[in-house]
Order: structure tokens, then sequence, then C-alpha cells
């Protein structure tokens, strides 16, 4: 009776006057007045709110024939209408009123209306109130309702799941939010809508255009929207923005976990809301990984599980750990990586015939599965998912691991077209975990190459307390070639040593091994600082040519270095140091005030024909000695005068111990992620006891042989050491005599007692001595031989005023200090 109701067109004459004179059988089907009733009235008395200026002669006169206007049924509710007058003439042209034509508001004709019913879009029209006035059919399937189980209804009654969002982490507006803004705000709304369809296990995306209806006078009298189903084109182009998302966000480290973890947050929470990484141990030890599953057939295969990720609480459980996962013989994992294949499985059960129930638009053909897929695990409910996709990570022909993508209480279940997805996802992914493996495999070579060629351990020696610290660059820079070195010297003295070879890599850790074993072999030459770097310039040059490439395509490796070579001496308390290019060394006096080193950093190595200069200090005994690389100081954020001065106020800081100095020292000065690798040498100097030194000047006579020997004698019983008193009467002799009768004056004999019983005999001579074989007649050549071997060490060092000849004797026992 509505639909009639709602075609009916009610026809009234109108006097000039405005009072009716002809009433219509229509029009008393549409407002319930009889002729009777509404012939000899006003026509004004039909109208709900004061008659509009003009009405009703004035509506027909302009452009629009037609107005709303709000009708008064005869029960009292009210009509909303659209009314049309044309005026009646009689003989003459005299005017006798209007024809004035009333339609129910929102009719249109037959033609229009079943254009609009037959469209294949869902349309639809609502009160200001979001009241339902008219569906078509199509929307009428979306919303799973008649037009006449609507009509009247609040929108939020009918489908009160459109006042939530299907995805809330995607900031959607609720469809009936935005429904009530177009009618708050008269502004139109274009927007997609996601949501599942009732009946269906697939969630549909809907483009949809939302717009106020106005009347004449430009009022909103209704709401009306229209929509077409896009699940296609939407889910096909959030496939494309998640591979562009993994594209930049898979990958990023060169570290094994690093990307698993990557793998497993980037589909979350877009695409799944659980994602598990499973990885054979090999592959996180950088190793090759296994050519086949680590099992027997009907054994448990152990991974471990390196990421998770959950939609749920938003966090990595595993947070860079690794834990074992075990996957029994005929699990899913276990059957994709003994096929290489991957299994879809889905907790839905089948549609009545055994069709699944997809939602409209989506390509949810059988012949786009693959064999095999999906499986239908109702187990899966159990465990509160709704579809699973299990992958196995697969690069350059190897197994790495297995990927598992699910979804918890998410309403739509998994495509073939997701599937799709999860595999280059997981491709790309393995190519970066297999790149991370390689990386780490290649890493761990070279830190170990440049480890073997740092200090395994400190030697003892007395003349300085050290620590020191080396650490590699981060995960995403390769070695580099710092070194640090601690050599002991002739009379208790002892070098330090830092030193920085350009670039990275495998060429930068050899080059740092040729450099420090050239050090340590110029350092027992006792050359001086200035004439080791000089002598280490050179190395590198000829390093440099040996390093040009011989071939096309053979690459030439970098040669050029920094070092800061010193010597400290603790007898004198003499600090002699000499810089090629390298910072200076910070040095803390006792009191705690900062020593000035009046030096300057000379040319770096490998430059050529430039001189060093080495700079000599008085230290105080306890004074703190602070030997670095640049990647200790040098930041993109601060310049290296304001990173200095950091560190010296690290170096303040009151730890209990040189180790505990060094950490302190690391945490205050390295940023969490650095690119180069850093050194830290610190010495504290100690001096040796006067009482432990004794000295005597020998006259150029060899009569005066037998008094050295008694001074001898007499300083070693002195010290009480009787057992070392026979070798050091016998090297002192010949020592003694070897410089009287082969060097020049001034000839002076030196005995220190330190951790070794040192015997040293200067002159102003620069003929170094050397053993030789002396044969059976000979009357000399066999002193030398003779000192080196009663002691445990003996050489030559040379000075600005002549050379100096030792040999030392170890001694029981702790040293002097």
């Amino acid at each position: 009776m509505a639909g009639k109701q709602d075609a009916l067109t009610a026809v009234a004459v109108v006097g000039p006057d405005g009072v009716v004179s002809g009433w219509s059988e229509g029009g008393r089907l549409l407002l319930g007045w009889t002729a009777e009733e509404t012939v000899g009235r006003p026509v004004s008395e039909l109208l709900v709110d004061p008659p509009p200026p003009g009405f009703p002669e004035g509506y027909g006169a302009g452009p629009d024939p037609t107005g709303f206007v709000p009708m008064r049924h005869r029960d009292g509710s009210t009509v909303d209408a659209v009314v049309a007058a044309h005026p009646l003439y009689g003989p003459g042209g005299r005017a006798l009123g209007q024809v004035v034509t009333v339609q129910r508001w929102g009719r249109r004709p037959v033609i229009a209306d079943r254009a609009f019913e037959q469209s294949p879009f869902a349309l639809g029209v609502y009160d200001p109130e979001l009241r339902f006035l008219w569906i078509n059919a199509s929307s009428a399937r979306v919303i799973a309702h008649s037009e006449e189980q609507v009509l009247g209804k609040k929108y939020r009654e009918v489908l009160p799941e459109f006042d939530r969002t299907l995805f809330p982490e995607r900031d959607d507006k609720p469809y009936t939010d935005a429904l009530a803004q177009v009618a708050r705000s008269g502004e139109p709304m274009r927007l997609i809508t996601v949501f599942q369809p009732r009946g269906s296990n697939y969630a549909n995306a809907w483009a949809t255009s939302i717009w106020p209806v106005r009347d004449a006078e430009g009022r909103v009298r209704a709401i009306a929207n229209w929509g077409f189903d896009m699940s296609a084109e939407y889910w096909a182009r959030q496939r494309l923005l998640l591979l562009n998302q993994a594209s930049g966000g898979i990958g990023r480290t060169l570290d094994v976990i690093g990307t698993a973890q990557e793998l497993a947050g980037t589909p979350v929470p877009g695409f799944a809301d659980l994602v598990t990484v499973d990885l054979f141990d090999e592959v996180l030890r950088g190793e090759e990984p296994p050519s086949a599953p680590a099992s027997a057939p009907g054994e448990t295969i152990v991974l471990s599980r390196a990421a998770q990720r959950s939609a749920k609480d938003g966090s990595d459980r595993v947070s860079g750990h690794t834990m074992p996962v075990s996957h029994p013989p005929g699990s899913v994992a276990a059957r994709c990586l003994a096929t290489g294949r991957s299994t879809v499985e889905l907790a839905a059960e089948p549609g009545e015939g055994g069709e699944w129930a997809f939602g409209p638009g989506l390509a949810a053909d059988p012949a786009h599965w693959p064999p095999g897929n999906p499986l239908i695990d109702e187990s899966l409910a159990a465990d509160g998912l709704t579809g699973r996709i299990t992958v196995p990570l697969r690069a350059r022909g190897a197994l790495l691991g297995v990927v598992a993508f699910s979804r918890l209480d998410r309403p739509e279940a998994f495509t073939a077209d997701d599937l799709i997805l999860a595999e280059e996802l997981t491709a790309k992914a393995a190519v970066a975990i297999d790149n991370a493996r390689r990386y780490s495999r290649e890493r761990t070579t070279a830190l170990t190459l440049q480890r073997s060629l740092l200090p395994q351990g400190l030697p003892h020696q007395e003349a300085v307390e050290v620590a020191s610290r080396y650490l590699p660059g981060g995960t995403g820079a390769e070695v580099g070639g710092d070194w640090f070195d601690v050599i002991p010297l002739s009379g208790a003295r002892v070098a330090l040593v830092v030193g920085d070879v350009v670039g990275h890599g495998l060429h930068a850790s050899a080059s740092m091994g040729r450099l420090r074993t050239a050090v340590r072999t110029l350092a027992d030459v006792d050359l001086p600082p200035d004439e080791l770097l000089t002598h280490l310039d050179d190395l590198v040059l000829h390093l440099a040519s040996d390093l040009q490439p011989t071939g096309h395509f053979q690459p030439a490796g970098e040669s050029g270095a920094t070092c800061l070579y010193t010597v400290y001496d603790p007898v004198s308390r003499r600090f002699t140091l000499a810089s090629a290019g390298h910072p200076l060394p910070l040095i803390i006096s006792p009191d705690g005030t900062r020593t000035p080193v009046p030096a300057h950093p000379g040319p770096p190595l490998g430059i050529g024909g430039l001189p060093f200069e080495a700079t000599e200090l008085e230290l105080s005994e306890g004074s703190l000695l602070a030997l670095y690389t640049d990647g200790l100081v040098v930041s993109r954020e601060r310049d290296v005068d304001q990173r200095i001065a950091e560190l010296r106020r690290a170096l303040h800081h009151s730890a209990t111990s040189l180790e505990a100095l060094c950490d302190t020292v690391l945490d205050a000065m390295l940023p969490e992620r650095r690119t180069d690798d850093a050194a830290l040498l610190l010495a504290r100097t100690r001096a040796l006891d006067p009482h432990h030194v004794a000295d005597w000047e020998v006259e150029p006579d060899t009569s005066q042989v037998p008094r050295a020997r008694k001074f001898a004698l007499d300083q070693v019983d002195a010290w009480g050491l009787d057992e070392a008193a026979f070798v050091t009467e016998l090297v002192v002799s010949e020592l003694v005599t070897n410089a009287i009768r082969y060097g020049e004056p001034p000839i002076r004999l030196r005995l220190i007692r330190d951790t070794s019983l040192i015997c040293e005999v200067s002159d102003a001579s620069n003929t170094a001595p050397h053993l030789r074989r002396a044969r059976v007649f000979d009357e000399g050549g066999r002193g030398l031989l003779l000192v080196a071997q009663l002691t445990q060490g003996w050489g030559t060092r040379h000075t600005t005023d002549g050379k100096t000849i030792w040999c030392a004797q170890t001694l029981p026992g702790p040293g002097p200090h």
C-alpha cells in the first residue's frame, strides 16, 4: 500500500482567492482528505508551515516549476511533498486560478526509477536522521535486507557493524559516522570502506560517495550514497604497498636476526596478525645451510626462532635472542621444508554444496590455488587462528628455514593472491637473510684475522700499568685497520703505540698486520720515535706500490695510515713521542690537571719526504696516558675538539681500575650505532726507585775493568742478588772491556734492578758490535757470544751521543715496585 501511495499524484484546483475548488481522488489517497473536506477551504490549511511567498501562484512562474512543501495528512502526520503549480485560464485569457499537483518527496519518473533500481551500484537515500527512505536491489543484496525491512528504520539499527571499523589500526572512519558528518556539514564525501558482507568469509572494499540532497531553497532534505565493490583493485593495491614497504624495510642491516625481525614486522598488522621466522642454526652462525632438512624421515626438525611478531602486543617476543622450536614429522612446516612448496591452511568450513563463500568481486576461483591448497584444518580454530600460510625460506637454491603468516580473529580468510604476496615477501627476505649470513661469515673471517694480528695479551712490564679496548665498527661496516701495542724496551722502558690504516676490510687488516710487525721490529732496534716513523713511512710507500693493480679488474687496496709512537722511561720519567698524522695523547697528571703536549702531528704515513718531530716530556709518577684512534672521537654531530673535551671529562671519572675506566670511557664516547672501529690504550706511569739504579763513569783504560767488576759485585750484593753475581761479573767484564777497546769516551756503566737485572754500557761511538763465529785458535771474538749465552736478552740502542749495549738477566719473584 505504501508503494501505491508513493506513486499517487494529488491534483487540486485553487482559485485566485486561494480557495480549493477541485480535489482529485489521488489527493484523498495521498493525504487522506476527501473532496467534501477540502473543497471550499483555503489551500493554506493543507500546509504544515505558513505558505511560502507567492504560494501557490508563484510555483511554476520561475525556471523550477516545483518546490518542496511539507503537507498535513488527515491523521496529523506530515507528508514531505513536491508541489507544482500551473496557471488555469478561461475564455479570453481570464485567469481562473491554479492547477496544483502534489507528489510525495523522493519519487521520480518511472524510467528513472527503473534505472536506479536496476543499477549494479548500491544506492540508498536516507533522511537527515539517517532513516532509510529508499534502497535499490544491489544495496539490498549488500546489506542482506529488503527495502520493506529497512524503510523508516535508522541506519545504526539495521547495520550496527558499520559503527566500527574493520581495521582500527588503519584509522578508518566508521561508515555511519561518515553519513552523519555529511548530514551535519552538508559537504559531500568520498571514501573507501572495508567491511565483511554477511555470509562471506572475506572482507570487501567499497568505493563510496555520500552527498546531501537539497530542496530548491538549498536545505538538506536527505542523504544519498552509492558504492561499488572494488575489492580486487583495493587488495591488489594494498599488496603493492606492502611489497613497497618490504623493499625499503627488509634488508636494511647486514644482520641475520635483524633481517628476520624486519620480515616478521613488515606484514603485521596489515596482512597478518602473527608472523614467525624459524631458521637453521647454521644460518644464524653464518655457516652454509644444510643441503637437506637436518633430520631423518620420522624425526623432529629443530630450528631456531629468530623472530616473532604479534599484532596483539605489537612487540617482538624474541627480541634478538633465539629459542629452539621443534617441528614434528608430518607437520606443515616439516612438509614445506621437505618439498620446498608453500602451504595454505584455512579453518573455515565450506559452504553449502561444497562451495566457498567468497566475497563478491574477489578472484576466488579454485583454479587460482596451487595444487594441494588450501587445506581445511579445523584444529586451527582451537589455536585461535582463522588461517595460516607456511612458506619455505629459500635463497640461491638453499633452504634457510620456514616462515608462517597467521591470522587470528581477523574476519577475512587468506586468498590465492595472499599466498603470492606471502611468497614474494619471503623471497625478498630470504635473499636479504642470505646476504646477511654471507656478510656475517666474511666479517667473522675478517675479525678473526684482525684480532689475530692484535695483541692477544699485553706483555708484562713494570714501567706502566696498562688497559686496552678494541671495538670493531657496527654490523653495517667492515672491519677496519685500527691497532695498538705495548712493547717492552731495553733499560726498563716501554713503547706505547696506536695506529689506524685508511679504509676497511681485509686490505686494511692485512696492512695493519704488516705495520704492527714493522713497528715491533723497528722498536727492537731501539730507534727513537721520529726515526722509527721515518722508516715506517718508507714501508707504507713500498706497500702502496705493492698494492697497485696488475690486471684490469684487480682492485688496489688502501695504503695510507696514521701512527703515534711513544716511549716512557721509568728511570728518568721521560716520555718521548712522535706522531704521523695521529691524534696526540691526552695526559692527566696525578692531581687531575691536564698536562699539555707541546707537539703537532706530523704528516700521515705514505706521504713521503716530510720529517717527523720527536717531543720529550717529564711526567709525574701516576700520570694517566690516553692513546686512542679517531673512531673514538670523530662524530657527525660534534666537532673533534668538543669530542676530545668529552673524552677528557670521561678520563676524570673515579674508576677503581684502568679496566673499569676503559669501560666508562667507551660507554661515554661511543654511540650505539657506530660506523668505524675504535681503539683505546690507557697507561698509568710508574717511577723506578732511585735506589734500584746505579751508574759509574769508567775511565778508558783496561786497568779499570777490575774496578768496574767490583762496582757491579758490590751493587748486586747490596740488592741481595747473590745468585746473579757470577753472571753479572762476567758480562760487566766483557762489555766494559769491549767499550774500552773499540768505543770512545765517555764510557758509563749502569745497573738497573727491575723485573730483571739490566746491565748497560754506553760510549760515544756509533759502531755497533755484532756476534761472529770464533775459530779454534782465535784469541778474541767470544765475548758477545758468551754474553748472549749467559743472559736472557741483549742488544744495542743508538742515542744522540753514541750507543748503549745492554743485557738482561731474569730475576725470580716480583719486581722492585
